[in-house]
């Protein structure tokens, strides 16, 4: 992976968290990052155009937003085992799995968010070392990535963000890829449960 696509994916992966007063803070540093890291000016350009409207929002219309965005669209979420396997009992087995793969690379899990959070994951795929292991976590975000991407509105100040890892960073997957993790996922079970959720 090229030092201009880790740099891409450390910025979205600052952007597609929730948004809060920190981003306006890093705003002149990620401003900076891309200036000095990317060597096409063309590139630099589109890249600063395509965040550039999220900083012009205030905070508070960005998180109506980005909960409209990412929180209420299945297509759209930003949890890459709902991706792959949807509402499968799998995730859990799957969670762990990605935990164990977060230290084997080095990094302290603490726990905030889930461990298939994407915004976390896009940052593990910036700095991990070159595994087998970590390349197959690029192939499986590819997916999702692309995913989030067709859920989202063109209109949506996101759309066009989301589109730098598409174009810069993750190639589509190929047919088989999708028919494979499509066959996988399982829609939620809308059945009234006998027993409380946090017994499962």
């Amino acid at each position: 992976m090229s030092d201009e696509e880790k740099i891409i994916l450390i910025v979205l992966s600052r952007i597609l968290d929730y948004p809060d007063n920190r981003m306006n803070e890093e705003r002149s540093l990620v401003e900076q990052s891309i200036r000095e890291s990317i060597s096409s000016e063309e590139k630099k350009e589109h890249i600063l155009k395509s965040i550039n409207p999220l900083y012009e929002l205030k905070i508070e219309e960005l998180q109506e937003i980005y909960v409209a965005a990412f929180d209420y669209k299945d297509t759209a979420n930003l949890y890459l085992t709902a991706h792959e396997l949807g509402d499968s009992k799998k995730r859990g087995a799957a969670l762990i799995k990605l935990q164990k793969l977060i230290v084997e690379s080095g990094f302290e899990y603490e726990g905030k968010e889930l461990a298939d959070y994407i915004p976390m994951l896009l940052e593990l795929l910036a700095f991990a070392p070159e595994l087998e292991s970590i390349a197959l976590l690029s192939r499986r975000l590819a997916y999702a990535i692309h995913r989030i991407h067709n859920g989202l509105p063109e209109n949506s100040p996101y759309y066009h963000a989301v589109g730098l890892l598409t174009t810069y960073v993750f190639e589509a997957p190929c047919k088989e890829e999708i028919t494979l993790l499509e066959y996988q996922r399982e829609q939620a079970d809308q059945d009234e449960l006998p027993y409380p959720l946090m017994y499962q």
